[in-house]
């Protein structure tokens, strides 16, 4: 087959339905990236507006620009929409595009929950402008701190906005991450083995993770606090066993990992297009990886020095004043390594690099006065301060933007396949950096002096007001340099000249193909043998484009791509992906119709629409594998390969292990929520424990045990051909624990009568969730048994549901032994 039939060919397979149809059956990871992109900015220009409109108001004393309301909703809402609808959304884009194509293979792990995921962005966030749009926006500040955010103070659906909005738009969060997870670990070019990862893949592996493990706090106090407003359980209310600072912490030990969520995948675009502006390799890419994921981890260690005016002890106060000094540490090592790299090499200044000097400038900075708010006594007094604000600014603006922008830029030409004729950017880029700088130094100076964080208005004796001015005036000049870049990129793409291949003379996969790029990335998939291998191999990218790859022949039509070994990067099986659906955004809009009647108070739709994204699950993997062994197939090369299906290890096994690190995360919280007020709460111990059943703990104990046991009794008898048995015990143990949680749920008194029926309902809820999820994935396989989609050699659905039915009986012991135990001791 020649080059020009083959591309053909590959097109056909790969590429998304035609029209406006396109857009809504697409899982094209290309098309895909480029949505969530340019949706990202799209509420970036918003929350720029409504930064606009703050800064308007307080530019002069006694400012009658919007009242007092209306301010708190245009505060709320920008730093909403920044932390929430654009940062996370815009690392996810460009990690959606990018990945597959840094890694050397066609698409990502899971396309169709790369496109739900995307979805669940688009809705949640069109929930969250609707409510802005009407006046009915959130008002109590982007960390909603109880007793203020409670039904008392806050009645109106304002706050469920935004505790169902963000919950909603979290689930693209973790879609995401389960998928960059796989596909990093997994989804690979032959031979690339972990230590010639390309860094930015490095980057992203560790901000999915922790993602994973930060997200699930405020998720679970999101779902705390509707239902304390929603049905009256007191999970913060200290009259009734509750404690307010519960919530600080769930929110805080999302809050601040969530602060290197945000700066780890901009510091992975310096790390790949530093070396490319001065013409050498990354110094140090050992150094690198090891602080990134030292970071990653003191990021979880420090989420109480946001709460250093709490009156925690001091014990506390130091350990976390300690710890969030030390963080400077991994930080300062890839700062050196950059430093380094641009020491060693032959810069070049850039239109990337303009805006990666910026970064410098303005991080470091930001990181300076992060020591000096890591120190209990100065933040004792800058705390609730317009300093605070300016420092938050300095690190997430001048650790995110000013690299995201230096991407853009440099990987503007593989987005539209030209190159730039007008010249906006470089007047951008100072527009940018000097309002920036004018806007944030102002602000920390005016916080020094006194002026506190959140208030609308202020006296002109205050001295303020010249302050504010200069602030508000820069802010202006920024937003203009903002604009430009915007017009500079419509310009590129409307106007400019078709550039080279490889523009940028860079080694990394995603210039081996063409420009812009093709629905399949590759010709056939490349071998890896170096960490740059467009350096080591000049003639790469001719010779995937003429099928000297693997997979460089579609044998039958279908998505075909390679998964690797995860350390080393041996080949391991073949994976076919599924074919262009509407499934993910019918999946998302009934997903989004559960959230809908939550806000709105229609419970009665609430069961509906779960049953709804019940059976649509069941439709996402009804279709999946075949009813027959296709036994090795043909990756080129003379390599076979087993179908994924006819392995232990499945995507599906791997992608079932993220998401359980999520929601384990997420019941850990909420054991943490249940000691924390046991520890520290008014009230604990309530006037009565629950009584224990000894029966009902007894029938729950056995029902775990023979879910768990029969999956693993239905992997041995399929080997034989006789799953049926196993799975029948799982489907019995599973009816069980249903039963021992219902009736469990059943005796627990008032759920709004103390914040410890209400934790037992909670943790209760969730442990029957778990059981009947067992139970329909047991019936799930009982059925795909019958209908012929597995055998002994198409094996990999039970070790899938094992590790559910593991988690489910793990749950639910320590839910019904947590419950039973104080009763026991009575």
């Amino acid at each position: 087959m020649n080059t020009l039939a083959r591309h053909r060919r590959l097109t056909r397979i790969w590429a998304s339905d035609p029209g406006w149809r396109g857009w809504f059956t697409t899982v094209n990871h290309t098309d895909l990236g480029r949505m969530f992109l340019v949706t990202a900015f799209f509420f970036f220009a918003v929350g720029g507006v409504l930064a606009m409109l703050i800064r308007a108001q307080l530019a002069t004393a006694n400012s009658a620009f919007v009242g007092a309301e209306t301010y708190s909703q245009l505060f709320t809402m920008h730093g909403t929409i920044m932390m929430f609808l654009f940062a996370i959304p815009a690392f996810e884009g460009l990690a959606v595009y990018l990945l597959p194509k840094l890694l050397g293979t066609r698409d990502l792990a899971f396309p169709r929950l790369t496109a739900y995921g995307y979805w669940c962005y688009a809705f949640g966030g069109t929930m969250m402008l609707v409510s802005l749009l009407f006046g009915i926006a959130p008002k109590g500040g982007w960390f909603m701190y109880p007793p203020l955010s409670g039904a008392i103070y806050s009645p109106g659906i304002n706050t469920d906005f935004w505790l169902i909005g963000i919950t909603f738009v979290e689930i693209s969060a973790i879609a995401a991450a389960v998928e960059f997870s796989v596909s990093i670990l997994r989804y690979r070019a032959p031979g690339m083995s972990l230590d010639r990862m390309p860094i930015f893949a490095w980057y992203a592996l560790v901000t999915s993770l922790m993602i994973l493990t930060g997200f699930p706090p405020l998720i679970l106090g999101s779902i705390l606090l509707e239902l304390e407003r929603a049905f009256g359980m007191p999970f913060f209310q200290v009259a009734l066993g509750g404690d307010a600072l519960l919530w600080q912490h769930l929110f805080w030990l999302f809050g601040h990992p969530e602060v290197y969520i945000i700066f780890l995948p901009a510091a992975g675009i310096v790390s790949t297009v530093l070396p490319v502006m001065a013409r050498t390799t990354l110094l140090g890419y050992g150094w690198v990886v090891a602080a990134a994921v030292a970071l990653a981890f003191l990021s979880f260690g420090l989420w109480v020095h946001h709460m250093f005016t709490t009156g925690i002890p001091h014990m506390g106060l130091a350990f976390f004043s300690a710890a969030s000094t030390l963080v400077a540490v991994p930080t300062a090592v890839q700062i050196f390594a950059w430093i380094g790299t641009l020491w060693k090499g032959s810069p070049q200044l850039r239109l990337p690099m303009l805006h990666i000097l910026g970064f410098f400038a303005t991080f470091v900075m930001g990181g300076l006065t992060g020591v000096m708010v890591a120190v209990v006594p100065f933040d004792w007094q800058a705390h609730d301060t317009a300093f605070i604000t300016a420092h938050l600014h300095y690190v997430l603006f001048g650790g995110f933007v000013f690299p995201v922008l230096a991407g853009i830029y440099y990987w503007l030409p593989h987005f539209s396949g030209r190159r730039r004729f007008f010249k906006l950017g470089e007047a951008a880029f100072a527009l940018i950096f000097l309002g920036f700088h004018g806007t944030f130094l102002a602000m920390h100076w005016v916080g020094l002096l006194g002026q506190r964080r959140r208030i609308e208005t202020y006296d002109p004796e205050t001295g303020w007001s010249a302050i504010n001015l200069v602030s508000t005036i820069s802010g202006f000049v920024m937003a203009i340099g903002l604009a430009l870049v915007l017009i500079d990129v419509v310009l590129h793409t409307m106007i400019s000249a078709r550039t080279a291949r490889n523009p940028w003379k860079a080694g990394t996969l995603e210039w081996a193909m063409l420009l812009p790029a093709p629905a399949y990335n590759f010709a056939s998939l490349p071998r890896v043998t170096d960490r740059d291998p467009l350096a080591f191999d000049p003639a790469l990218p001719l010779r995937l484009a003429r099928g000297e790859g693997h997979l460089g022949t579609p044998a039958q039509d279908r998505r075909e791509t390679l998964t690797v070994d995860t350390s080393s990067g041996r080949p391991d099986y073949m994976v076919i992906f599924p074919p262009n659906t509407a499934l993910p955004v019918l999946m998302a809009a009934v997903t989004g119709l559960f959230f809908l009647s939550l806000l709105l108070k229609t419970y009665w739709i609430t069961p509906l629409a779960l049953a709804g994204v019940a059976a649509l699950a069941c439709r996402w993997v009804w279709g999946l594998g075949a009813r027959a062994d296709a036994g090795p197939q043909d990756a080129g090369h003379g390599l076979a390969l087993p179908l994924a299906g006819e392995t232990d290890r499945a995507p599906g096994w791997w992608g079932s292990v993220f998401l359980l690190t999520a929601n384990a995360t997420l019941f850990g919280s909420l054991l943490f929520g249940y000691a924390f007020l046991w520890t520290v709460a008014p009230g604990w111990p309530p006037p009565a424990w629950l009584p224990a059943a000894p029966a009902e703990l007894a029938v729950g104990a056995g029902g775990a045990v023979a879910g768990a046991a029969g999956l693993r009794l239905a992997v041995r008898g399929n080997r034989r051909g006789r799953p049926v048995p196993g799975l029948l015990l799982a489907a019995a143990g599973a009816l069980a624990l249903l039963g021992a949680l219902v009736s469990f749920l059943g005796r627990i008194p008032d759920p709004a009568g103390h914040a410890y029926d209400a934790t037992l309902t909670m943790m209760g809820s969730y442990a029957l969730f778990h059981a009947a999820l067992l139970a329909l994935m047991t019936g799930f396989l009982l059925l795909r048994v019958r209908g012929g989609y597995t055998s002994p050699a198409r094996r990999a659905e039970f070790p899938i549901v094992r590790l559910w039915a593991d988690y489910a009986a793990l749950v639910a012991a320590a839910t019904l032994g947590l419950a039973h135990l104080p009763g026991l001791i009575a």
